[in-house]
């Protein structure tokens, strides 16, 4: 079962693959999680570039957004946020992120473990929203479709004083009851959350 209409993720997916023909930029956010899981596409498209390639994407008629620190193109009904270096406010500095960058299927996509740091950041930005619904089916994707490695995530919470995420996130994962969307029983929804409490718990 998917969140967002596949008319739309479809168009979204093919943007995506045109701005990476034409620029250089690190994915994060929906689309960085599904290349990672293969679940849950997603609509918007979310990337971070340095001042170089911001200043080749001036031809997208791109805007700028002081109060969210973003750029903003947008593409028919998708939306493009650009975030850049000493500019943007993420969980973690925008500058640190490409250190935790990996490439899968021709794209440059945050690691896992720094992903779910940024979409626990997203989430308690706007947990009471459509958004950030798609955001807590995001972490949930991350936490039950691959093996993440526990301890890079914390040591990631600790340089940058965000332990408390911890907590939220074991949380998150005991209130969660919309499995279904993920084509799971509640067998196998129970199979998979109890390891990953431990593992969260053993931290």
């Amino acid at each position: 079962m998917e969140f967002w209409n596949s008319l739309l993720t479809e168009k979204s997916w093919k943007i995506l693959q045109e701005l990476n023909k034409k620029y250089k930029f690190i994915l994060i956010g929906g689309w960085a999680i599904y290349l990672w899981t293969k679940n849950q596409k997603s609509q918007d498209i979310d990337i971070i570039v340095n001042i170089k390639e911001l200043q080749k994407l001036k031809q997208e008629n791109l805007i700028k957004n002081d109060r969210l620190k973003k750029y903003e193109i947008k593409i028919e009904e998708i939306d493009v946020d650009i975030y850049v270096e000493y500019f943007s406010k993420l969980a973690i500095p925008v500058e640190d992120i490409k250190k935790y960058s990996s490439k899968i299927e021709g794209f440059h996509v945050v690691a896992p473990e720094l992903l779910l740091v940024l979409k626990q950041g997203a989430f308690l930005d706007r947990k009471n929203s459509l958004k950030g619904e798609k955001d807590k089916l995001d972490i949930l994707s991350l936490l039950f479709f691959i093996e993440l490695e526990y301890k890079k995530y914390y040591s990631i919470l600790k340089n940058y004083k965000l332990e408390y995420y911890l907590d939220d996130l074991i949380s998150l994962v005991l209130n969660f009851q919309d499995y279904p969307i993920f084509s799971l029983s509640p067998r196998n929804f129970k199979l998979k959350k109890k390891p990953i409490i431990g593992k969260l718990k053993k931290i």
